[in-house]
């Protein structure tokens, strides 16, 4: 902050008005009051309100990457993982299960870079970096977030493919699922009612345990399409050496991660009644 030639004195200044000088569990615990109440603090290079720049631009972009890319694995990974339960050990299981296998074995940030040079240098289809927000201008927006979108969901539509085949599989063998049959019950409501029914349970929780993991990926992705969202924000404070703008990014990032896992927590009554309170 103090640049290459500073005196003793603006050292020691600086070092007092920043409460540097006061213990570290003094020190921690004033940051964390004035992090409840809001107030985060100021970046020494934009001079800009933390609160407002992790918040209020950072933070909607990366929730909106992170719901575009989990939309895309859930149409793709659902439908890949019931056609390969239904059609088992057939050329359909092995092509869902090397989708699969390829979209978690392929790194996303080499993925992104090869999406940017087949479909924004080569045919000129997608922009290759930037973001426009779709609040602002859905169908820009969408066009800006299709393929950092593809780049974080791939990995999710192997994981989603995998669960949804090893629960469907599971599910069919079931004696309700027989008696369905026999009823005469059409084959896509065996399938798609009775048998999705209880494959939800174990999907939404890996996709709560994983949504996390989908933070992370962010980082890389908003890096690599120059996305302003909290990945390229922590990351360009991490290369500035602004420790105030890291552990907001890192706290808000655990706030969702606990978020996310509640809200996990509170579907599994929608999906099974017996765990309703009565």
């Amino acid at each position: 902050m103090l640049g290459s030639d500073y005196s003793k004195a603006s050292y020691d200044q600086l070092t007092h008005e920043l409460g540097l000088d006061q213990p570290v569990l003094f020190q921690y615990g004033k940051w964390l009051a004035d992090f409840v109440r809001g107030d985060w603090g100021t970046s020494y290079i934009s001079n800009q309100d933390i609160f407002e720049l992790a918040v209020m631009q950072a933070l909607p972009v990366t929730l909106a990457l992170a719901a575009l890319s989990l939309l895309i694995a859930l149409v793709i990974g659902i439908p890949a993982g019931v056609m390969a339960a239904l059609y088992r050990n057939s050329w359909v299981d092995v092509l869902a299960t090397a989708l699969a296998i390829g979209g978690n074995a392929f790194p996303s940030f080499y993925l992104g870079i090869l999406l940017i040079w087949l479909f924004s240098v080569d045919l000129g289809w997608f922009p290759a970096l930037g973001f426009v927000a779709p609040w602002e201008n859905f169908w820009e927006g969408m066009w800006y977030l299709t393929l950092p979108s593809v780049t974080l969901g791939a990995w999710y539509v192997g994981l989603i493919a995998r669960i949804t085949r090893s629960s469907l599989l599971e599910v069919l063998d079931q004696p309700y699922i027989a008696a369905a049959r026999a009823r005469g019950e059409p084959a896509w409501r065996v399938v798609w009612v009775h048998g999705m029914r209880n494959v939800l349970m174990p999907l939404v929780t890996v996709i709560g345990l994983q949504l996390g993991g989908m933070l992370r990926g962010a980082v890389m992705t908003e890096v690599v399409f120059a996305m302003p969202g909290l990945g390229m924000m922590v990351t360009t404070a991490v290369l500035n050496r602004e420790y105030i703008v890291v552990q907001a990014g890192i706290m808000l990032t655990g706030l969702l991660f606990v978020a996310v896992n509640l809200a996990v927590d509170q579907t599994y009554q929608f999906l099974d009644p017996r765990l309703r309170r009565r």
